[in-house]
Order: C-alpha cells, then structure tokens, then sequence
C-alpha cells in the first residue's frame, strides 16, 4: 500500500489548451494580493517575474474579465474584484474536494495503489 500522502485531489480550471486556474495560479493570485505587484509575488513565490506574468497572463486571457491588473509604468498590480469572486470560488472547490479525501473511495484507492511504479515493459 502507498503512504497517506499517495493520494491527492489536484483541481485545475481547463480554458482551451490553457490551464486557467490551479492551485499555483490561486497562489500566486493571493501573493500579487498581498505584494501589490507581480515581481514581488513572484519573489515570495520562488518564481521569475517571467513567470509569474506568463501566468498571470493566461489567467487573464481565460476569463471573462481580467483578474489581474496592472499599473501603468509598472507601478505593481492588483487582483480585480472578478479575479477576487473567482478565487473565491475555485478556493471553495478545492475546499468541497478535500471533503472527499478519507472516504470509503479514497481509502480503497489508496489501499490499491503500489508505493512505486514497476519497471515499464517496453525495452
């Protein structure tokens, strides 16, 4: 049987070929919050400031309305009242899916699944 930790509930927003919202684009929606600006969030993150405007970028391309915006003459930025309604709920659902874990389900999942892969069968 695998460890507890074997199992985990990743949810992610699916827009096209992009992913619009997961659990790291929600985190770094709650940094640029906190920072006030993409750069710093991206810092506090561990990530390049490319990174976090590639990001911020497809979540904005993906919504109806932006949810970041951001200052002219790079002044920083802030997540919108959209990008903040959003948020909310994709923390809701990740919150209703934590509910799942421990269940009959989860448990026989996990009592199913080996500790680590076998060697794949092709040469």
């Amino acid at each position: 049987m695998a460890g507890e930790d074997a199992l985990k509930i990743k949810l992610q927003v699916i827009c096209g070929d992009e992913i619009a919202m997961g659990p790291g684009k929600a985190d770094l929606l709650d940094a640029i919050g906190h920072e006030g600006s993409i750069s710093a969030a991206g810092r506090a993150l561990g990530m390049s400031y490319r990174r976090a405007w590639l990001l911020v970028d497809a979540m904005n391309r993906c919504w109806r309305e932006p949810l970041v915006e951001t200052r002219a003459g790079g002044k920083g930025a802030r997540v919108t009242a959209y990008g903040h309604e959003v948020l909310h709920h994709f923390r809701m659902l990740q919150k209703a899916a934590g509910r799942a874990q421990g269940g009959r389900d989860w448990e026989r999942l996990g009592a199913e699944l080996l500790a680590e892969p076998r060697p794949s069968q092709k040469a």
